[in-house]
């Protein structure tokens, strides 16, 4: 295992990235990456789905994360680097790069697939072979409109520029596969918070998580239990504090809610989001806001 691999183990925060008035509000970033940080995470992931990277212009990705990094004072970042071509997301894996991460995280290409599993082998396989960082995978059927071929990922994970891999398909079948047929030492992240737990009974490295936004403490303490080998405190904290607030995610979109979370908490002041995503309404706030107090009661 590499030195950068052996630092991203363990829980990781998709930072949301805040705005006021429509521009990106710098400051309230460096407050919550200090919130995150406090709470134990160990490795940030700015620009990715939860921080709405695909809202963001080229010079705002470039300053989100710069300000990451310079916050994050050695916490260890995984930046979002998505783009549909092999030379825009080379690009954007160089300006994280130079802005001091550690790591790359690319989706497939959105909004044209790959005819045949083999392309989307041979794109990543061309990022790899001029990237500056070394890359982790993100699997985000949803967002991409189909899945990372489980064979796909087995040929990939053999080479030595991709560490890992983030799974955010919600199919706990497909990641079990996953755990069973990559190599040893090739890192697999539980994406879906709900099936954070699950993951780590089964062997994953560790997740990155949009909700440790919001209450990372109790991501660590899950995590934290399911390490030694405790079960039922993990369980217990994954069906109190974890599960029910994911279910609004679900419901209102990733970052919607969880700013609405983090509004709550009193971390952001505001939890305004980007055209086409919509803040939650005002029924929706309270539920949030009823599910964050006794979550941050337990932990405080």
């Amino acid at each position: 295992m590499t030195d950068v691999a052996r630092r991203f183990a363990g829980v990781h925060c998709p930072l949301v990235t805040p705005f006021d008035g429509g521009a990106v509000d710098h400051e309230a970033l460096e407050t919550l990456v200090d919130h995150v940080v406090d709470g134990g995470v160990d490795g940030l992931v700015p620009c990715g789905t939860t921080g709405e990277f695909a809202s963001l212009d080229d010079a705002e990705f470039r300053a989100v994360l710069s300000t990451t990094v310079e916050r994050a004072d050695g916490t260890p970042v995984m930046a979002g680097t998505a783009a549909t071509s092999v030379k825009a997301t080379v690009d954007r894996i160089d300006a994280a790069a130079e802005a001091g991460a550690d790591a790359a995280l690319i989706t497939l290409p959105y909004f044209h697939g790959a005819n045949d599993p083999a392309g989307d082998v041979a794109f990543v396989e061309a990022v790899a072979d001029d990237a500056a960082l070394p890359l982790y995978l993100y699997n985000i059927p949803a967002c991409v409109g189909r899945s990372l071929d489980a064979d796909a990922v087995v040929e990939l994970s053999g080479r030595d520029a991709v560490l890992g891999l983030k799974d955010s398909s919600g199919d706990l079948n497909y990641f079990s596969e996953l755990l069973r047929r990559t190599p040893e030492g090739f890192q697999l992240f539980e994406g879906f918070d709900s099936h954070l737990v699950p993951g780590l009974v089964l062997g994953a490295t560790g997740g990155v998580n949009a909700l440790s936004n919001v209450v990372p403490e109790a991501f660590v303490a899950a995590a934290t239990a399911a390490d030694r080998g405790d079960v039922a405190e993990a369980r217990r904290i994954h069906e109190r504090h974890i599960a029910p607030l994911f279910q609004q995610c679900v419901e209102h979109g990733f970052a919607p809610a969880t700013k609405a979370a983090l509004r709550a908490r009193g971390v952001l002041e505001t939890d305004e989001v980007r055209p086409p995503l919509v803040g939650v309404d005002e029924a929706a706030r309270d539920e949030i806001s009823s599910l964050v107090e006794p979550t941050v009661a337990a932990y405080r």
